[in-house]
């Protein structure tokens, strides 16, 4: 399956909502997600730029696997997840097949659906809450993401085409700056 998106940031939260929900977006979600992100010794997955992910999401655990295809106008990745009946046992498969966790991130997700396209407010927090809250729009094409991103009054220099990988690095670089 293609995952299709883009992050924005510099959001104004409350007004971006009011818009959405003028629109006629359901709110879908509003909890927690707590990620761990596997990878063997070598660093073999994230030199190849592929990704695997552990989620705790509210009460349901998925194990996914993505692999970036395009990040031009959008990030384009390849996605397979599973729904699983126990992280904990799924990490423990993971350790003993030679991998480990590289990196842990805690979120707080608001989403909202309009039409099969999501909007999501993510707030990270412990390690990563130097990261101020953003929005990613997911959909099925890229031309109906910038038409969201128009309709929504969104500045194009706010659109990115990023990973949280990247969101990170940009706003570590900032804090150090300042």
């Amino acid at each position: 399956m293609d995952e299709i998106e883009v992050k924005i940031l510099n959001i104004d939260k409350e007004q971006i909502i009011c818009k959405l929900v003028s629109l006629g977006a359901n709110k879908i979600f509003d909890c927690t997600i707590e990620d761990f992100f596997f990878d063997f010794e070598d660093g073999s997955l994230t030199k190849r730029g592929d990704l695997l992910r552990l989620r705790m999401e509210g009460g349901r655990v998925a194990l996914t696997f993505k692999r970036f295809t395009e990040k031009k106008d959008v990030k384009r990745m390849e996605e397979y997840e599973v729904a699983l009946a126990d992280l904990l046992t799924m990490r423990k498969i993971l350790e003993n097949l030679g991998m480990s966790v590289f990196n842990r991130m805690t979120k707080h997700r608001t989403s909202y659906e309009l039409e099969g396209t999501h909007f999501e407010f993510d707030k990270y927090e412990g390690d990563h809450s130097y990261i101020p809250e953003f929005l990613e729009i997911e959909s099925k094409d890229s031309q109906t993401i910038y038409e969201y991103a128009r309709l929504l009054n969104l500045k194009l220099d706010d659109i990115k085409p990023w990973s949280v990988k990247d969101i990170a690095d940009y706003y570590s670089w900032r804090k150090l700056c300042q």
